[in-house]
């Protein structure tokens, strides 16, 4: 069951659900669509819909009432459509704490995160089967570009970030179509192609700021000062553009444009061609970036070009190790910091924001909870 991927209800929403055309049942946290299987009932309709939107365990294991055989079970697992959630888990939680400190210890938990539908990072490359995922959520279809999709889908926000949180993987490792068209290879950027374009950018830069430093340690100092407001830059852009959630216009505008920056990573996290930013993304990102530089450092030209020469330089590091997090066998240094941002996606994407490292994390209190080996 780890594999699943299932939406979340609360007890209201399953309460709802009471009638023949729609009866759904529950058995502790798992919720089931049973409405095709009413009139299939040996004991008729009726007797199921007395216990519709509530929980069936004791009447299943009451005897006197209603033997069940396992056939009866087989039935329930086939209609499993949505996990129970009687309030909405909170940061630093009790579950986020058991299934994390058991991934860190290389242990495997069955117990799988209800707003994530997984339990390891290993389900992260469970391939998913593109007709039933769509069959049963009713969201995106795999087998089609995905774009128009979300612009045409008429999802509602709460909606699409439940489904768009919940990680699929395509089948082969390969790329989902996103355009369907000639734009697409504009979505597709290779990791290397990072250090190619950016690396030369930076070092060109360098080249023009230094004969603004008499002194060129100076220099140096600019550049690392960049490189550590970087990290920060990294933290603000994952926690409040990204991760905007809570604050996302609830119109298609808004959700697409939400997909096209973020979503479709947390959709598809092993997608190894959308794992770093696109060229032409990165110039539309920084450009605000390189004018505030200047602007804040007026007085020299070159004091702002080399700081932000450094943060280009943080960017570089960011985005080589985000995607080496994901899909390279890293040092045993990187290893705790690979499980750390693997769970923001199989455990909860409310925290652990930090990829370079978990420092700002630590300071804004959004550390995901960690315990690390010592045996």
């Amino acid at each position: 069951m780890p594999g699943l991927i299932l939406p979340t209800l609360t007890q209201a929403e399953v309460e709802s659900h009471n009638t023949k055309k729609s009866c759904y049942v529950t058995i502790g946290t798992n919720v089931y669509d049973i409405t095709d299987f009413l009139e299939s009932h040996p004991g008729g309709p009726e007797l199921i819909l007395e216990y519709a939107g509530k929980d069936v365990t004791e009447i299943l294991k009451d005897e006197d009432s209603h033997a069940h055989s396992d056939s009866a079970y087989e039935i329930l697992e086939e209609s499993h459509v949505a996990f129970l959630v009687t309030e909405k888990l909170k940061p630093n939680g009790e579950v986020q704490k058991k299934i994390a400190d058991s991934q860190i210890n290389e242990e495997v938990n069955p117990v799988v995160h209800p707003r994530t539908g997984m339990s390891c990072e290993e389900d992260l490359n469970k391939e998913t089967d593109y007709t039933t995922d769509y069959k049963k959520h009713k969201f995106l279809d795999l087998n089609k570009p995905l774009l128009m999709q979300v612009w045409f889908g008429g999802f509602s926000k709460k909606f699409y970030l439940d489904q768009v949180h919940r990680p699929r993987h395509y089948k082969g490792g390969a790329s989902a179509p996103l355009f369907g068209n000639f734009l697409e290879p504009l979505s597709l950027t290779p990791w290397w192609l990072v250090p190619i374009i950016w690396g030369p950018a930076v070092s060109y830069g360098m080249y023009l700021a230094a004969p603004g430093f008499e002194n060129k340690a100076m220099l140096a100092l600019s550049w690392g000062f960049g490189l550590f407001l970087w990290t920060l830059i990294e933290y603000i852009l994952h926690r409040c553009l990204f991760h905007l959630d809570e604050h996302l216009p609830d119109n298609r505008v808004g959700i697409t444009l939400h997909f096209l920056l973020h979503g479709v990573h947390h959709y598809l996290p092993m997608d190894r061609y959308r794992l770093v930013m696109p060229p032409t993304l990165f110039v539309v990102l920084t450009t605000p970036f390189w004018k505030l530089a200047h602007t804040l450092f007026f007085w020299d030209w070159s004091l702002a070009t080399a700081i932000f020469c450094g943060g280009v330089t943080g960017y570089i590091c960011y985005d080589l190790t985000h995607y080496f997090l994901h899909h390279q066998n890293l040092p045993l240094w990187y290893k705790g910091l690979k499980k750390y941002h693997l769970a923001h996606h199989f455990l909860d994407y409310e925290l652990g924001f930090g990829v370079t490292s978990r420092f700002w994390d630590q300071v804004f209190g959004t550390e995901l909870p960690t315990v690390v080996k010592t045996a």
